[in-house]
């Protein structure tokens, strides 16, 4: 009986689709900087994947002079805020400018790929995912800034790549504050050498609208979600989604408005007085940790930044923490 009823729920959410709407309910602060003597005012833009009992994260680390990279892992979110920091700038991956992280692994190698920004588009590798020492020296995809970004990118900055592969060639996302969304290519077999080809994959004269942090994912039955983070005209983040049957091709709207967003302020249910009314850089909880960037479905899991609304100040010393988001119209 056990095993039936696996299947039929293996079978049900193969079967299932994307919502055309979103709901979610969101946990209180679930991490936040330590007080270790780094003078951290902000733990950004996670990156999560689940693998054997251990939730992995990798995060940006902000303070007024400027940005690194830290790791920790846990068994249960009850225990996210008592993880050890390890910060990667003790590492190889070294100091300076590091921002933004996303992991994954890529199964060609057998290697864990770290990418991030550093001014140029970066990466770092790493046999086993819960040895911090274990990252090699970054290097980069491009010799330089794509001519089609610094043609369009205007007072912008080019951040937030983004790597997903389908089983011919990889892709890396990235964005430019300007209304921009990029797509570069190289093959499967000669990634991550050879990127190129970079196109502007969207765009939008409202730089607002297609702001930062695109996520991409393959959600099962030859469908593509794509999030990106929007500032809304509260002047909050929040998240706009769509979908597309490849990773080349064109990208519908899904909830990709205001009043039906994927995740803001609208749709997110708090306990209690919310500590955030924005919704901002983040990633969803993969339980598939390949570089096609397969997730379910079902029961959607986002772990994202947020921070107090009364907050102001210098950009990089602004309080950011990370909280989970929890769907709660699952149709599966």
């Amino acid at each position: 009986m056990k095993i039936i009823l696996l299947l039929l729920i293996s079978t049900l959410a193969a079967a299932a689709s994307l919502p055309s709407s979103f709901k979610w309910s969101s946990s209180d602060v679930l991490v936040g900087p330590k007080n270790d003597g780094r003078g951290i005012a902000g733990i950004k833009d996670p990156s999560i994947v689940y693998v054997d009992g251990t939730y992995h994260v990798f995060a940006s680390t902000a303070q007024s002079s400027g940005y690194n990279l830290v790791y920790f892992n846990f068994k249960d979110f009850s225990q996210a805020n008592s993880a050890t920091f390890h910060y990667l700038d003790q590492t190889p991956i070294g100091t300076g400018y590091r921002a933004a992280p996303q992991v994954f692994f890529f199964k060609p190698h057998n290697l864990w790929y770290l990418v991030f920004q550093n001014g140029n588009a970066a990466y770092s590798t790493n046999p086993d995912i819960a040895n911090p020492a274990g990252w090699s020296t970054p290097k980069n995809f491009f010799s330089s800034v794509p001519s089609i970004i610094t043609q369009n990118i205007g007072n912008g900055y080019w951040v937030d790549m983004w790597v997903i592969c389908d089983s011919t060639n990889c892709y890396l996302f990235s964005s430019d504050d300007n209304g921009h969304l990029y797509r570069s290519q190289t093959s499967l077999s000669n990634f991550p050498n050879g990127m190129g080809n970079t196109v502007i994959a969207m765009s939008d004269s409202n730089k607002n609208a297609l702001f930062e942090a695109s996520n991409v994912y393959y959600v099962g039955n030859g469908e593509y979600l794509l999030l990106i983070e929007a500032i809304g005209s509260d002047g909050q983040r929040y998240f706009r989604s769509w979908t597309s049957n490849s990773l080349t091709g064109t990208w519908k709207g899904l909830a990709n408005t205001e009043s039906n967003p994927f995740a803001r302020s609208n749709n997110v249910a708090f306990s209690g007085t919310p500590w955030t009314k924005s919704i901002s850089h983040g990633e969803m909880i993969r339980t598939n940790t390949d570089q096609t960037m397969t997730i379910s479905p079902c029961q959607l899991r986002y772990l994202y930044q947020g921070m107090n609304p009364s907050a102001s100040g210098d950009y990089n010393s602004l309080p950011w923490r990370l909280g989970l988001l929890t769907q709660t119209n699952s149709p599966c």
